[in-house]
């Protein structure tokens, strides 16, 4: 039987960029939709509803690369990294927006 070289520590740090990851990523991603598709004029529940399901592909994508990723710290940096800027952008768009 071969033996994995992964240590826990690898595979909870993992498992954790998967959900917790995914999930930061995922709220910019519905943050910065509903502002980018309100502010073209899409009704605000529209583009609420219409960001919202499309996060759930986008966490799937999110969680499933989280395991394919050669690189921890660049999933982590893509993940958490790329949800904290969406989020700042959709404070900028929504705050440009009031």
């Amino acid at each position: 039987m071969a033996r994995s070289t992964a240590s826990a520590a690898h595979v909870v740090s993992r498992i954790a960029a998967g959900v917790l990851g995914g999930y930061v990523f995922c709220w910019g991603f519905i943050a910065l939709g509903v502002g980018l598709l309100f502010s073209a004029g899409m009704p605000f529940h529209d583009a609420e509803s219409l960001s919202s399901m499309l996060a759930f592909l986008v966490f799937l994508a999110a969680f499933l690369w989280a395991f394919a990723a050669g690189s921890l710290t660049r999933m982590w940096l893509v993940l958490m990294g790329g949800g904290l800027v969406m989020t700042g952008a959709a404070s900028l768009v929504q705050r440009a927006l009031l």
